[in-house]
C-alpha cells in the first residue's frame, strides 16, 4: 500500500516515521523550508517509545505527485486546510482514501466537496508532540494512537486493508465501526478544554480554585455535549464521566494547545473547533451561552493579533 503523509510535523511526521521504520511504503509531502531542514538533519523523533533519525525518508513536493497513492494521511491545522488540499490534489486517484486527523467536523465537509464522499474517511489521533528549535519531533509522553473508520459505519475491505497496513508500526491503531461517534466525543472534550482554558488563560486546576470554577467547567462541558446529542451523537456515559473527571481534577496542570498557542502569539483554530460547534448548535436550538463567550474571546484575540502584526 502506497502512503502519502501530508506534512512532516509533530503529528504526521511522528506516525509517518514509525511507519517508515516498520517497512511501509511512505512518502512525505512537505513545504520547501521544512524539506530543506529535513534533508540537512534528517527526520528525527525524540520519544519515550524510542528515538529515530531517518536519513532516507522520501520527501516530495506537489510537482512530484501522481495519482497512485492508496492512502493519504492529512494532519494539518484547520487554517492550513485549503492550501493543503491544493498541494495534495495531484495525489488523489480513484482508489485513494483520505484519512484526515484534524479536529472537529468542518474539514470533512470541505474534503467531501472537493474529492467526493467515498474518498474521505473519518479519523482522529491522540498524541502530545511538538517541534523543538532544531525541527526535531518531540513526543511528550508514551501515548500515540490513531482511530479511523468509514463514515458510513461498519467494516469494509478497504478499511480492513488500511488497518492491517498501519498496525504493528509502534503506535496504537483502532478501526472503528462508528467513527463519527468517536469524533464527536473527542470534539466535545476538546472544545470544552480549549474554550475553558483559553477563556480563563489558565489550567484546569487554576480554574477550579476560583469561585464558580467547577460550575463553569461543568457548564461548558454540558453545552458541548448537548450540541453533540442534538446532532445525533450523544456522548456515551463512560466517556462523559471520564471526561468530566479529567476536566475537574483539582491541581491539574492540563491546558489545551489552543491556550498555549494564544500564550505564544500563534494562530489558532477558533472557527474550526469552537465557531463551527456553535453554528451547529444554533441550528438545533442548543444552549451556547458559555461557548459564545469563549468564541468572542478567541475572535478578539485573532483581531488583536492581526492588528499588532500588520
Amino acid at each position: 500500500m502506497k502512503i502519502l503523509i501530508v506534512g512532516a510535523g509533530a503529528v504526521g511526521g511522528y506516525f509517518g516515521a514509525r511507519l517508515h521504520v516498520a517497512g511501509r511504503d511512505v512518502s512525505f509531502l512537505v513545504r520547501p523550508q521544512r524539506a530543506a531542514l529535513l534533508r540537512e538533519h534528517g527526520l528525527r523523533v525524540k520519544s519515550p517509545a524510542g528515538n529515530l533519525a531517518l536519513r532516507d525518508a522520501r520527501l516530495l513536493d506537489t510537482a512530484e505527485l501522481a495519482p497512485h497513492y492508496d492512502l493519504v494521511i492529512l494532519s494539518c491545522k484547520a487554517y492550513d486546510l485549503e492550501s493543503a488540499i491544493e498541494s495534495l490534489a495531484p495525489a488523489i486517484g480513484q482508489q485513494t482514501a483520505i484519512l484526515p486527523l484534524l479536529n472537529g467536523m468542518q474539514h470533512l465537509d470541505i474534503l467531501e466537496q472537493r474529492f467526493g464522499a467515498a474518498a474521505v474517511l473519518g479519523g482522529q489521533c491522540v498524541i502530545a508532540g511538538t517541534l523543538d528549535a532544531d525541527g526535531a519531533i518531540v513526543h511528550l509522553n508514551n501515548v500515540a494512537g490513531l482511530t479511523f473508520g468509514e463514515r458510513s459505519g461498519g467494516i469494509t475491505a478497504r478499511a480492513q486493508a488500511i488497518f492491517d497496513t498501519l498496525s504493528g508500526a509502534g503506535f496504537d491503531v483502532n478501526l472503528s465501526e462508528n467513527i463519527l461517534q468517536s469524533m464527536w466525543e473527542k470534539w466535545t472534550m476538546l472544545a470544552t478544554l480549549a474554550s475553558s482554558t483559553s477563556l480563563m488563560r489558565a489550567s484546569v486546576g487554576d480554574i477550579l480554585q476560583g469561585p464558580g470554577g467547577l460550575a463553569f467547567i461543568e457548564g461548558m462541558l454540558a453545552e458541548c455535549a448537548g450540541i453533540a446529542e442534538l446532532q445525533g451523537y450523544k456522548p456515551g456515559e463512560t466517556f462523559y464521566n471520564r471526561t468530566r473527571g479529567v476536566l475537574t481534577e483539582h491541581g491539574s496542570l492540563l491546558t489545551a494547545s489552543m491556550f498555549r498557542d494564544i500564550s505564544n502569539g500563534n494562530r489558532i483554530e477558533a472557527d474550526h473547533i469552537v465557531g463551527d460547534l456553535i453554528r451547529r448548535g444554533d441550528a438545533k436550538g442548543a444552549k451556547t451561552t458559555l461557548l459564545q463567550l469563549a468564541y468572542l474571546h478567541l475572535k478578539t484575540y485573532e483581531a488583536y493579533r492581526a492588528r499588532v502584526s500588520s
